[in-house]
């Protein structure tokens, strides 16, 4: 059986490395998945909307090659986690914790 293209073995101590600790990184790619799923869905609600009809008919749903292309096309894109693991593997994703700014404040 043949490895998945889309799994990657990580080292975690370089996922570590930007927040000092495993499971605050972990979070901040979850949060960060959680958006761009979001975002992703958005869209694709956006661009499904235009071929909604209030008809239900048989021969329109078998004919509407357009909308299935385009759930095809967002099938194929990378995993929100993927993409939010490459944001922060390249450090692009921004985060801060509130309760550190508290603490430095509070001094």
């Amino acid at each position: 059986m043949a490895a998945s293209p889309s799994i990657i073995t990580r080292d975690t101590d370089k996922i570590a490395e930007p927040t000092g600790n495993l499971y605050e990184s972990i979070a901040v790619i979850s949060k960060r998945a959680k958006q761009i799923a979001s975002d992703m869905k958005e869209e694709l609600n956006g661009k499904l909307s235009e071929f909604a009809s209030t008809v239900d008919n048989l021969e329109e749903i078998f004919e509407n090659r357009e909308q299935i292309e385009i759930s095809k096309f967002y099938e194929r894109m990378p995993k929100p986690t993927a993409m939010a693991m490459e944001e922060f593997a390249n450090g692009e994703i921004y985060w801060r914790m509130k309760e550190a700014e508290a603490a430095n404040e509070a001094k």
